[in-house]
């Protein structure tokens, strides 16, 4: 990913258990709106011009959320990988709302050992989004690896 303005970026995993569109269920209680989990594993500011920043998913899924005061661009290059569904015209990209864990209720169920970096993500179709696919044909992403 690639920033051209000051942006926040949320990196966020999305509950693989909740990915056939069924209702979410927490603790046996059915929610009433369609909202899955999420898992927020980065929260970080990011300022133009910025190096290059390699984001991977910690478990499933792989979102990120940019938020801006003013206009900003990002280049997000999708790499293929097999666990990964790809359309024949490219990467298919979803957009959530999200919000904070506390926000829904599950009945009268005590929830006490969901982390706190847990939310819930509502689809959204946002109306001021540009996008386009197209092949990457700038430079040779390299990531360096601290194992």
């Amino acid at each position: 990913m690639a920033m051209a303005a000051a942006a926040r970026d949320d990196d966020l995993d999305d509950d693989p258990d909740n990915d056939d569109g069924a209702p979410t269920t927490l603790r046996g209680v059915q929610l009433l709106r369609a909202v899955r989990l999420g898992e927020l594993h980065k929260d970080d500011v990011m300022n133009a011009p910025c190096p290059t920043a390699v984001l991977y998913p910690q478990s499933d899924g792989n979102i990120h959320c940019i938020t801006s005061v003013s206009s900003c661009a990002f280049l997000d290059v999708v790499t293929p990988d097999p666990q990964y569904q790809f359309e024949s015209t490219g990467h298919v990209c979803s957009y959530f709302h999200d919000y904070p864990f506390s926000s829904f209720s599950v009945g009268h169920a005590k929830v006490d050992d969901v982390p706190d970096n847990c939310v819930w993500l509502e689809k959204d179709e946002p109306a001021n989004i540009n996008g386009r696919n197209g092949m990457y044909a700038g430079p040779t992403v390299q990531v360096l690896l601290n194992l």
